[in-house]
C-alpha cells in the first residue's frame, strides 16, 4: 500500500481506483474463515460446499468486503475513513481456483463543511464475471492543510 496520503482537492470524478486481484487458494480460505470465525464448511471444505449444490468452496462475506476495504483504502489512504458500504450483494460464486479482482471509479465528490467526501462505485470480477456489486462506498478524506496530505 502507498505511503502518501490523497487529498480530498487530488481527486477526480471518473478516476479509476487501481485494481487489485486476490487469489481464492483453499489457505486463503481456510484463514478467512478462521479470523471472521465463520466456520460453515462451505467456506473451506470442498465435499460439503458441492454438496450444498455451490460449484466448489467459496468466499464468505466478509473476506470479500474486506477485499473492496483493501482497495478503496489504497485509494483513500490510511486518515481517510469509510462511512458507508451499499450495493454489495453477491451475484456468483467466487470459488477456490479463482482469483478476484477488484475494480472502482470514483462516482462524485463533494463538501459538507470541513469534511471531503468521495463516493466510490466498487465492484468484483472473477473468471465468470461480475461476481459482486457494483456498489458504493462512502468515504471521507483530509483537505490539504499541509498536515496530512
Amino acid at each position: 500500500m502507498t505511503a502518501t496520503q490523497r487529498c480530498w482537492e487530488d481527486v477526480a470524478e471518473g478516476e479509476a481506483l487501481e485494481s487489485i486481484a486476490f487469489p481464492l487458494t483453499v489457505y486463503r480460505l481456510v484463514m478467512a474463515a478462521g479470523a471472521n470465525r465463520d466456520f460453515n464448511a462451505i467456506h473451506h471444505n470442498s465435499e460439503v460446499a458441492r454438496a450444498s449444490g455451490a460449484p466448489e468452496m467459496y468466499a464468505n462475506n466478509l473476506l470479500l468486503q474486506g477485499m473492496w476495504e483493501r482497495t478503496a483504502r489504497q485509494y483513500i489512504g490510511l486518515a481517510g475513513v469509510i462511512r458507508r458500504l451499499t450495493g454489495f450483494q453477491m451475484r456468483i460464486f467466487n470459488t477456490v481456483g479463482d482469483t478476484v479482482v477488484v475494480k472502482g471509479r470514483v462516482a462524485r465528490k463533494w463538501r459538507e463543511d470541513e469534511l471531503g467526501f468521495v463516493e466510490i462505485e466498487m465492484w468484483s470480477e472473477n473468471a465468470k464475471g461480475v461476481s459482486v456489486g457494483p456498489g458504493r462506498i462512502v468515504a471521507t478524506l483530509p483537505l490539504q492543510r499541509g498536515t496530512t496530505c
